[in-house]
């Protein structure tokens, strides 16, 4: 079997992609990783094509320790190297005696990234040691594990502040780990506070620094944070200034406000400014890998991350749609399938024909040739949105408006009545019971099918009541599952006399889908959304 550490891994490429999501990028507030979660992430992040993955801190996090074992025995990677996170030597401790630094020796990792304090304040402040022992600490750790094979990164935390507060001293911590041996000299914004002017003046006179000290040929990176929300034009700003190595965490994940997007650098390093990093192939598949590492980390996409996020080519204004009908890229920089995204047009009280045209065209329906129908579907939806609703996130119900305009709509039942009701039960728990009675329609056949069923709150019970209702004659519906509900009080200065909208989110037999209802409250509103979605599910499975 290939480790992670087999030197069958293929040569380290001109330009890296460096990334630390199993790392810098767990830090962020409620992203917790198992060791299996970090495997998960790992495979992916190797099918993203990154050149590192920066798989944690072994020895000082038990579950990084174990992870570096695993890895060993279970990781298969085609792009990229496994890389350990730690810090130099301790002040005072020998480094052949130093446990944090024998324990990344341990951990079997070919590239060891060590972090060193470059910023003066932060060594006799926060280190409490002097200038000249922590110029020894990442001299001597960088030459020690060299000697032993590996190659060695310095990550110069608070690289940006400390120079701008005394260059003298940062260039010599760099200078150190260069003369140590250093393959890269990785240049942190750790505090994220830099504006791209200042990264590209502060490298450029790091150069002429390094140059005049015989250390003009070493290799540097650059580690951003998004405090400033510059993180990633401070990285494209560090390439264009000949940085040749850049890390990142996949969907910006990372501490306060994170670290730079690497989904987002490696795109705009590709497409934008030309580097060829990773295949065509590779890059189409972006979207796909963002979303399942979102997924596994319980962190989901935005929808207005760039590139992959569900918004990134989603067209609103009548305007837009007019031009994009005649040439999408007069609205969109690259087309959306080159990071395996897609164009979408969102219907709302803005849209035009030509938006309702490419949003059935996007459905699947070619409504180019009848005017009348697109014109009778823009007054459709108008009217509906003055009357609460939204289509923009619920795509099922402007899809079964337009087969209600075409008179197709497909009839699963005829509902003859609803009825939820609540009460406090004795013991002072809330009792919720739901009554379903409807015709059930289905193979030339009508059922009359009345439905009780007890829930968890008025809206569950409906639920229940009217899947119970509908199963026999349509057990599909058992293959679909309510994911999400979410409720929205329009007109709030009417008070509980307001209009409520409610919008579900379901999901069963391959699809995933989202219904809108609107009513004088939320139970009447749940329901017209709840039994759309049955009737949008079983319409799209071919029932």
């Amino acid at each position: 079997m290939t480790t992670a550490t087999s030197p069958a891994v293929p040569a380290i490429p001109a330009f890296h992609l460096y990334d630390t999501t199993l790392r810098d990028g767990s830090q962020q507030e409620g992203l917790t990783l198992s060791v299996a979660d970090k495997l998960a992430v790992a495979r992916h992040l190797d099918e993203l094509g990154v050149t590192y993955i920066e798989g944690g801190w072994p020895g000082a996090v038990p579950r990084d320790t174990e992870f570096f074992a695993r890895a060993a025995e279970e990781l298969e990677l085609r792009h990229a190297r496994l890389a350990a996170f730690g810090a130099t030597r301790k002040a005072g401790v020998a480094v052949a005696e130093d446990a944090q630094v024998a324990a990344l020796v341990a951990s079997g990792a070919e590239t060891i990234t060590l972090v060193a304090k470059s910023d003066l304040r932060h060594v006799t402040g926060a280190l409490r040691t002097t200038a000249e022992e922590n110029l020894a600490m990442v001299r001597e750790t960088v030459a020690h594990l060299v000697g032993l094979g590996r190659e060695v990164m310095l990550d110069a935390e608070h690289f940006f502040d400390g120079f701008l507060h005394d260059a003298d001293y940062t260039t010599a911590v760099l200078r150190a780990a260069h003369e140590a041996g250093a393959a890269v000299l990785v240049l942190c914004d750790t505090n994220g506070g830099m504006l791209p002017h200042q990264v590209t003046e502060v490298i450029e006179d790091l150069r002429e620094r390094l140059a005049a000290g015989g250390a003009g040929d070493a290799r540097l990176g650059v580690h951003t944070h998004n405090d400033s929300g510059c993180a990633v034009a401070n990285a494209l700003a560090a390439v264009r200034a000949g940085i040749t190595h850049v890390q990142g965490c996949v969907n910006g994940y990372g501490e306060r406000t994170g670290n730079a997007d690497l989904v987002t650098l490696l795109a705009d390093l590709q497409l934008r400014m030309g580097l060829d990093l990773v295949s065509e192939q590779t890059l189409a598949e972006a979207t796909r890998i963002a979303h399942a590492i979102g997924e596994i980390v319980n962190m989901p996409v935005g929808s207005r991350a760039p590139y992959v996020g569900a918004s990134a080519f989603a067209h609103k204004a009548g305007l837009h749609a007019s031009a994009i009908r005649v040439d999408p890229d007069l609205y969109q920089h690259i087309d959306p399938h080159r990071v395996g995204n897609d164009m979408r047009m969102i219907i709302s009280d803005m849209a035009g024909r030509a938006s309702i045209e490419l949003k059935g065209r996007e459905l699947g329906f070619d409504l180019a040739g009848d005017q009348e129908l697109l014109s009778r579907l823009a007054r459709a939806v108008k009217q509906r949105e003055a009357e609460g609703y939204s289509y923009e996130a619920a795509d099922a119900s402007f899809e079964l408006l337009l087969l209600d305009q075409l008179g197709q709509v497909p009839s699963y039942s005829t509902v003859e009545s609803w009825r939820a009701t609540s009460q406090l039960g004795r013991d002072g728990i809330l009792e919720s019971e739901a009554t379903v009675k409807l015709v059930a329609d289905g193979d030339g056949a009508h059922e009359r099918r009345v439905a009780i069923a007890e829930g968890n709150g008025p809206v569950n019970a409906l639920d229940l009541a009217l899947r119970s209702a509908l199963r026999e004659r349509h057990p599909e519906v058992d293959e679909f599952e309510l994911r999400d509900f979410k409720v929205r009080i329009l007109d709030a200065q009417h008070g509980t006399d307001a209009t409520t909208r409610v919008l579900v989110r379901t999901s069963g037999r391959g699809l995933e889908f989202q219904t809108v209802g609107v009513g004088p409250n939320v139970i009447e509103a749940s329901w017209e959304a709840v039994y759309d979605a049955y009737t949008y599910g079983l319409y799209k499975s071919g029932v």
